[in-house]
């Protein structure tokens, strides 16, 4: 009973956040025309000098503004529009010949456009029903306690149902809990309806995809090569700094033990005391610098193993959640586990949290990671540089990164590797570290 009734609670909240998604897209439609309107006077008055390079750009700014609207909301009802538009060129000013140019040539444009009238059209119709039904059938559930409270003739069902005897009075009970379930079921349908139709207009075209993907892989290479680079700087720099220092220290030390040998055999042990606690210094250090190109433990146990030890050796309780039924790639898990790794320093670092969780799961072709903490939220990408190289990292094999960290947390922090695994492995672990 517990079950059907928690079902049946999802399912009404379901069709009343549809409603009010209908409701939405009334209010959305209606300005569907003003902008259309406003976009066509733009481009009348494009051949007119200074005037059509600053207007045009501007008002399919608002179109697009519009559109990605309309996407958000056709992501929300489960259907995924992406973004099809072509990146500005450089240099590109308001007000400029290069923004105007991007602007008309883009064919995206042109698609925005042309979807606001009958997007208008179909978002207001399928919005309306999505909220008359539900509505109507409310009426009918509130007109025979009213029709019993005011007496005969005061109420009528609709345009054409009078109520002025008991039985019409009660007929409006079960109506009317008919036609609000019904309405209910139908208005996620209407929702998706309206988000497949707006998909037609507003999803980018296959040459569109195609053209977008050489575009996102030509700045995923730049961002990797540079990444590859700065990551090579990093290890020179700490090989000069750090082990090629205390080498050379170590067989200056060797050399004046040697000389000391037979004069001073005492203070040439010494020396050479000294030589080998350099030499276990030299081995630490190289060790800490091989861990950080590619640590030992994800050699030896794998992506699970490698993140539960990084989540005992923190100090704040982290609890691990992983299903991987193989081993990825090692590139693949290398990034997985920096990307991890980075996660969760971020937390260490800027959160103030209490608790944290990793859970990481393979399923339909793609590594997913979540890491969630309990602190303070308001995480920004651009303050600081840990998300973004995440983001880098993840670029260079397909990946995506998503946050949400609100004022107040929690923060949780989703991305996604394109892969497969290898090396079935059927044993799921859960530990909290």
């Amino acid at each position: 009973m517990a079950g059907a009734g928690e079902r049946t609670g999802r399912w009404v909240r379901r069709g009343v956040r549809s409603g009010l998604g209908g409701l939405a897209a009334i209010g959305l439609a209606l300005t569907n025309l003003p902008l259309l309107a406003v976009s066509l006077v733009a481009l009348a008055l494009a051949p007119v000098p200074f005037l059509g390079l600053a207007l045009v750009p501007w008002t399919m700014t608002l179109v697009r503004m519009r559109a990605d609207l309309e996407r958000r909301r056709a992501s929300r009802a489960g259907v995924l529009v992406t973004r099809p538009y072509l990146p500005p060129p450089e240099r590109a000013m308001a007000g400029g010949w290069r923004r105007f140019r991007w602007t008309v040539t883009d064919p995206a444009t042109w698609r925005d456009l042309a979807w606001l009238a009958p997007g208008a059209i179909v978002g207001f119709t399928l919005g309306t029903i999505g909220v008359v039904v539900p509505l109507y059938g409310l009426v009918g559930l509130t007109l025979t306690p009213l029709w019993i409270w005011h007496g005969a003739g005061w109420y009528g069902y609709g345009a054409i149902w009078s109520i002025d005897t008991v039985s019409a009075g009660l007929l409006c009970l079960p109506q009317g809990v008919v036609i609000l379930a019904a309405g209910l079921w139908a208005a996620p349908w209407l929702r998706r309806v309206d988000a497949h139709f707006a998909r037609l207009f507003l999803a980018p075209t296959r040459a569109a995809e195609l053209r977008l993907r050489v575009t996102q892989l030509t700045v995923t290479r730049a961002d990797t090569v540079d990444a590859q680079a700065a990551e090579l700087r990093r290890i020179e720099r700490d090989l000069h700094d750090g082990v090629q220092a205390r080498l050379v220290a170590l067989s200056m030390v060797i050399g004046l033990a040697d000389t000391l040998i037979d004069r001073n055999p005492a203070e040439a042990h010494k020396l050479l005391a000294e030589a080998r606690e350099s030499g276990v210094a030299a081995l630490d250090e190289l060790r800490h610098l091989v861990r950080g190109i590619h640590p030992p433990v994800l050699a030896e146990r794998g992506l699970g193993g490698a993140v539960r030890a990084l989540a005992l050796s923190l100090p704040v309780p982290i609890t691990v959640d992983i299903d991987l039924p193989g081993r990825p790639d090692t590139p693949v898990e290398s990034a997985a586990y920096f990307a991890v790794a980075e996660a969760l320093a971020n937390m260490i670092r800027h959160s103030r949290a209490r608790t944290g969780a990793v859970s990481i799961h393979h399923s339909n072709g793609a590594l997913s990671m979540v890491v969630t903490d309990d602190g303070t939220g308001g995480a920004d990408p651009a303050a600081g540089t840990g998300l973004r190289g995440v983001e880098r990292r993840l670029a260079a094999f397909d990946g995506t990164i998503a946050l949400s960290s609100p004022p107040g947390g929690p923060t949780v922090i989703t991305m996604e590797l394109p892969c497969a695994l290898s090396s079935p492995r059927t044993m799921p672990s859960s530990v909290t570290g």
